[in-house]
């Protein structure tokens, strides 16, 4: 089996928008719509600090998370939205009727729909590039190297980011309790984020 998906490291992204940039360049998004989105979270304020100006804040990259059990799908009524072979939730536009229905079921807010062509569309994870062997374009434009692409099932050590690193050579040391994932209703996102040392929203 595979489940292709994506880890960032929070601790490093810098919130330079590199990634929604090269997303939208490479897949041709049009104005208006992401594919991918770089949230700031904060500034808040320590919990276990006495300093009122002791803050955390980070940044926080939300897409569709390739669900392992997406609510997209199952209101799908053409089955357009679909899971495929490597893992990942992908739309064939040829089934899309533009009923919008998944994206209304989608616990993240990441489909839209194409007003010119009339059909749903959302992040592929570069579905073009990983089927040649090559990273999806946020991770291997990612400037702070917080972004790896691999697959699941094969642990997330051996993940690969930008300039040939994996994600166990870059990254500092992680424990279970450092890694999360957004909202889950049952869906069970498949991204993973790792974030040390601050308090986890992204959930909320």
């Amino acid at each position: 089996m595979t489940h292709y998906a994506i880890v960032t490291d929070l601790n490093r992204c810098v919130g330079c928008l590199a990634c929604s940039v090269a997303c939208k360049a490479v897949n041709d998004v049009d104005a208006g719509n992401f594919w991918n989105k770089t949230l700031r979270i904060g500034p808040n304020k320590k919990t276990d600090s006495y300093d009122a100006i002791d803050m955390d804040m980070y940044y926080l990259t939300v897409q569709c998370q390739h669900c392992k059990d997406p609510e997209c799908v199952k209101v799908c009524p053409t089955e357009a939205s679909h899971i495929a072979e490597d893992g990942t939730v992908q739309i064939d536009k040829s089934k899309c009727i533009g009923c919008q229905f998944c994206a209304m079921s989608c616990p993240y807010g990441v489909r839209y729909l194409n007003q010119e062509e009339r059909v749903v569309e959302k992040c592929t994870l570069c579905e073009q590039k990983t089927a040649q062997g090559e990273l999806p374009q946020c991770v291997s434009q990612c400037t702070g190297i917080a972004r790896y692409f691999g697959d699941l099932d094969k642990g997330i050590d051996g993940f690969r980011g930008a300039c040939n690193t994996t994600l166990k050579d870059k990254v500092e040391p992680y424990t279970d309790a450092d890694l999360h994932h957004l909202r889950n209703v049952g869906n069970d996102p498949s991204f993973v984020y790792i974030l040390r040392r601050m308090e986890w929203q992204g959930e909320e």
